[in-house]
């Protein structure tokens, strides 16, 4: 763009310069001829009854060169050599002043000069000057002019290459780079170092991507310990039954008492799967759906084991903006951890609060300290990695993950006894 804008531009600049030169010579050529035909005006001389007589001129050759002076129709003095020309000079007396240009290969301009006695014209004087000169003035210009624009062009066009190149030169390293980083060291940046303004922005721009792919990999790293995690749990019970199916051979009836187990572990694995992908698909603007609390919550009671003993309290009718699925993966994890600490009782209230739904799930275990709050939902965490547990941490930061997508919060604190996770979700 830049080479045709110069284009464009240089034509322009060579038009307009050849055609004021043009108009320059012609006008230094007519300028040239009224001198020589004011000249030779001077030297005629107009006598009583008409008479005309050219003066005798020292050194006239220079003005007799290309000059007619006619006067009563009959050339007076001719042009030396001026034979050819003659019939046309002689056409431009009695016509006042004027000037033409002859045609051909070589072009003549003639100037007729009247002359005047007293009042009346008397004599022509007509000049002529070749205009070879002027035109071969006016060919160069054209050539030279043509050919320093192209220079010019050529000039311009290696300038604004190289010039982008070194421009974009670093923009492409930093593109490769970029590229680099987001395949191999994806917690790589290219800060703030000094760099022009435009790369600044380029470089903040490409850390944002590179911010955003960082996340994606920690989300899709965060949804692969979930997802493992969540299925441990039916897994192993499945393995456990086929395991001990294999370990000696079976009568029907204990087919019949272990294959509903297996059937019920790979249900569960099944909406745990479509769960947490559902989940992973749904943006941070809310997750579809509603259910009904208490049968949520009594589809999990109906899978409980005591001791210790759970407790439900659960208004009927108490809806909750969430699907059933992801209600029954966030209370699963805190009943367990729940279940692990209570001594001899486990409550789930559930109400709704200001339009929220708010379930608390109460233990009458040791409780929880300061730290162990603090840190209770963050992933990879536990407060005694020496528990003889064999859980991941992962748990509780699956609950908090998806009590903040579909809208809500989770918290946990002592209740003393014991400890209390409140969950609050949007009502429906």
């Amino acid at each position: 763009m830049a080479v045709v804008a110069t284009a464009g531009w240089l034509t322009v600049l060579t038009v307009a310069f050849n055609a004021a030169l043009g108009a320059q010579l012609r006008q230094q050529a007519d300028t040239v001829l009224r001198t020589r035909a004011e000249a030779v005006a001077s030297t005629v001389e107009v006598f009583t009854g008409g008479v005309v007589s050219v003066r005798d001129v020292r050194d006239d050759t220079a003005i007799d060169t290309g000059t007619w002076i006619f006067a009563g129709g009959r050339a007076v003095e001719e042009a030396p050599g001026g034979a050819a020309l003659l019939g046309q000079a002689s056409a431009l007396t009695g016509v006042g002043e004027r000037a033409v240009t002859t045609g051909g290969a070589s072009p003549v301009r003639l100037f007729a000069l009247p002359v005047t006695s007293q009042g009346q014209q008397a004599a022509t004087v007509v000049v002529s000057l070749s205009l070879a000169p002027y035109r071969q003035t006016e060919k160069i210009a054209v050539v030279g002019s043509v050919l320093l624009a192209l220079l010019l062009l050529v000039g311009v066009y290696l300038v604004v290459r190289v010039s982008t190149d070194r421009a974009l030169r670093p923009v492409e390293e930093m593109t490769e780079q970029a590229g680099r980083w987001s395949a191999d060291a994806a917690d790589h940046r290219f800060g703030a170092a000094p760099r022009p303004a435009e790369l600044d922005r380029l470089a903040a721009t490409l850390d944002s991507l590179l911010d955003r792919v960082s996340a994606v990999l920690r989300h899709e790293q965060a949804f692969s310990d979930h997802l493992s995690h969540e299925l441990r749990t039916p897994l192993a019970a499945m393995v456990a039954e086929i395991s001990l199916l294999q370990s000696r051979p079976r009568d029907a009836a204990e087919f019949d008492r272990a294959l509903p187990s297996v059937a019920d572990a790979a249900n569960r694995m099944t909406v745990i799967l479509d769960t947490l992908m559902a989940a992973a698909r749904t943006n941070a603007g809310g997750l579809p759906g509603r259910c009904d609390v208490g049968e949520v919550v009594q589809g999990l009671a109906s899978r409980w084991s005591a001791p210790p003993e759970l407790v439900v309290s659960v208004l009927a009718g108490t809806l909750a903006g969430v699907d059933a699925g992801i209600l029954e993966r966030m209370l699963s994890p805190v009943l367990d951890n729940a279940r692990r600490y209570a001594h001899t009782q486990v409550h789930v209230v559930a109400q709704v609060v200001a339009g929220q739904v708010r379930i608390d799930i109460r233990d009458d275990g040791p409780g929880l300290g300061a730290d162990t709050a603090a840190h209770l939902f963050e992933p990879g965490w536990r407060a005694d990695p020496h528990d003889g547990h064999d859980g991941a941490g992962l748990g509780l930061a699956l609950v908090h993950r998806l009590a903040a997508t579909a809208g809500g919060s989770v918290g946990a604190f002592d209740g003393g006894p014991g400890a209390t996770v409140e969950l609050s979700l949007p009502g429906a």
